[in-house]
């Protein structure tokens, strides 16, 4: 996790989603790439008037000043990154395409190695923020993404959950979940399953133990909640933990069992309040 992407249409949620992303990376000795997108529509190629003034068009002149306004407003947010935690290098990207498309594109480009990105109801940059879009990215990115709705000023994580049905599937995400307990070494992690009966406690409460001695995990505990669906069990269990990072693995087709169909992980991403990684498996 030492090649961060943050895109940023400068809103509040944004801003939560840098000064994270800050804190990772003074963690992890990484970098981080600014990234904001203009959406660029079809407009007709004539002014009012019919004609064009100095061989631009009208929307060719605001499209100009608008980019300026943009450019300031990036160097405006890395100066305060260098201000908050100057050890961390901060370099911008500007891109005129579609939203989720250009934040695939720069992943591929610069190798990115994790996306944390902001997530609200609504937002001024086309929605990019809103839960749809962030789905996606949550869906669609090669690599890890990390939500972040409240602000998170220290980034200090104490408990991380680990919500899964702990299955033979749910092998495949121990490494992803091993690198994040090498970057948050003092944290607790909650291995968590959802039961829809309390009465299948105790087979729960066997099958996490297994799944943790056979990875060898540390600082784990096993945690058991009975709700009628996982992805209301998950958030409550995040607020009863106090937690603050819940990571969650995420696959268009097989997923882990129940835990990752209808878009859980996806959801989960959206509307619980700590911040929640996902990551493909």
């Amino acid at each position: 996790m030492k090649n961060l992407l943050v895109p940023t249409d400068f809103s509040p949620a944004a801003h939560n989603a840098f000064e994270v992303a800050l804190r990772l990376a003074q963690r992890t000795g990484g970098s981080i790439t600014l990234l904001h997108v203009e959406e660029q529509h079809d407009t007709p190629r004539f002014s009012s008037s019919g004609g064009r003034i100095g061989g631009s068009t009208i929307e060719d002149v605001f499209m100009i000043k608008l980019l300026q306004k943009i450019k300031h407003q990036m160097h405006e947010l890395m100066a305060e990154g260098q201000r908050l935690v100057p050890e961390v290098p901060v370099q911008d990207v500007l891109r005129t395409s579609t939203l989720v498309q250009s934040v695939l594109d720069v992943i591929a480009e610069r190798n990115i190695d994790l996306v944390v990105m902001g997530a609200q109801k609504h937002s001024a940059w086309q929605h990019f923020f809103a839960g749809s879009n962030t789905e996606r990215l949550v869906r669609t990115a090669p690599c890890p993404v990390l939500t972040v709705k409240h602000p998170e000023m220290q980034f200090n994580v104490q408990h991380i959950v680990f919500p899964s049905d702990f299955s033979a599937e749910a092998d495949r995400a121990v490494p992803d979940l091993q690198r994040i307990q090498a970057v948050f070494p003092d944290a607790t992690l909650h291995l968590l399953k959802v039961v829809p009966d309390i009465d299948q406690y105790s087979e729960a409460m066997a099958r996490i133990q297994s799944f943790a001695e056979r990875h060898h995990l540390a600082h784990c505990e096993a945690e058991v909640i009975d709700a009628a669906d996982v992805s209301v069990g998950i958030p409550l269990f995040a607020q009863q933990a106090h937690a603050d990072l819940v990571v969650m693995p995420t696959h268009a087709h097989t997923g882990l069992s129940h835990y990752l169909h209808h878009n859980v992980a996806e959801n989960v991403a959206v509307h619980a309040a700590p911040p929640v990684l996902t990551f493909r498996v």
